[in-house]
């Protein structure tokens, strides 16, 4: 199958899955996200089964796992956690007055952004590169990714079953505060890496780089809405104070305490 069609349609499972956005304005960066992703992997598998290497199959496979995970949790927290809809109600927008011509902008937008991010591993099929030492490289640093984020999900449930009103300070959350995001860029930078030798030309590098950079972006987006949201919440506990002053937000090691000041990571 050529490429034009192969991309038209990778956009087309992307629009599709990531349309439930429709029902509930957060889920088209939500669960539409997870499952658009989970999507593209699995239509990857159908439509280059014949010449699918070990390495490709993995790289496509972990979108499915990391999809179905992703979407997964994020649905049962939404709808059966019924101590995170408290919290949330009022933190997160309906959508109900944002006219449809925007939604459908961001709708359009998500999409896009939903296939660049697998472009490393689409491009290494079409360009028909097989699988090389970079292939496995970004397939474990994915898997490191994936667990990362699986982990500090578990470890946040965990705590909060214990304390629901107190922020997270134990586990992973000792070496960021937001290490589910950390796992997320851990996961793509892994992506980025697979596409390393099977990228030919540097429209195909840009494409790539856009996808990376745009989820990256995003990740900062999203860390720096949770410190918002956490200092509105804990902002007069000396402990959390203690706790955001010696704890870097996003990367481990860097000493990077806050993202609030940063009016420009809007997402």
């Amino acid at each position: 199958m050529t490429f034009p069609v192969t991309i038209w349609l990778l956009l087309a499972a992307a629009l599709l899955v990531s349309s439930i956005g429709f029902k509930n304005y957060v889920w088209f960066i939500s669960l539409g996200y997870g499952f658009a992703i989970a999507a593209q992997g699995i239509l990857m598998l159908c439509l280059y089964g014949s010449t699918l290497t070990v390495g490709t199959a993995l790289c496509a496979a972990l979108f499915i796992v990391y999809g179905c995970r992703l979407s997964g949790y994020l649905a049962f927290r939404e709808l059966k956690s019924a101590s995170y809809s408290k919290n949330m109600k009022g933190e997160i927008k309906d959508g109900k007055t944002v006219p449809f011509g925007v939604k459908c902008a961001i709708w359009i937008t998500c999409a896009l952004l939903y296939v660049t991010q697998i472009t490393p591993v689409f491009y290494r099929l079409v360009n028909e590169s097989g699988s090389n030492t970079w292939t496995y490289i970004g397939a474990a640093i994915m898997v490191i990714g994936l667990v990362l984020e699986s982990a500090a999900d578990l470890q946040k449930n965990a705590a909060k079953k214990i304390n629901p009103k107190r922020f997270v300070d134990t586990g992973l959350y000792k070496l960021v505060r937001c290490p589910n995001y950390l796992g997320e860029m851990i996961f793509w930078t892994g992506v980025l890496l697979s596409g390393i030798g099977s990228l030919c030309t540097a429209g195909q590098w840009i494409v790539a780089a856009v996808g990376y950079i745009g989820i990256i972006f995003v990740m900062f987006s999203g860390a720096r809405r949770l410190e918002i949201r956490q200092n509105k919440n804990y902002g007069q506990d000396p402990e959390y104070q203690k706790y955001v002053k010696t704890v870097p937000i996003l990367l481990p090691f860097v000493p990077l305490y806050s993202v609030e000041k940063y009016k420009w990571l809007v997402a």
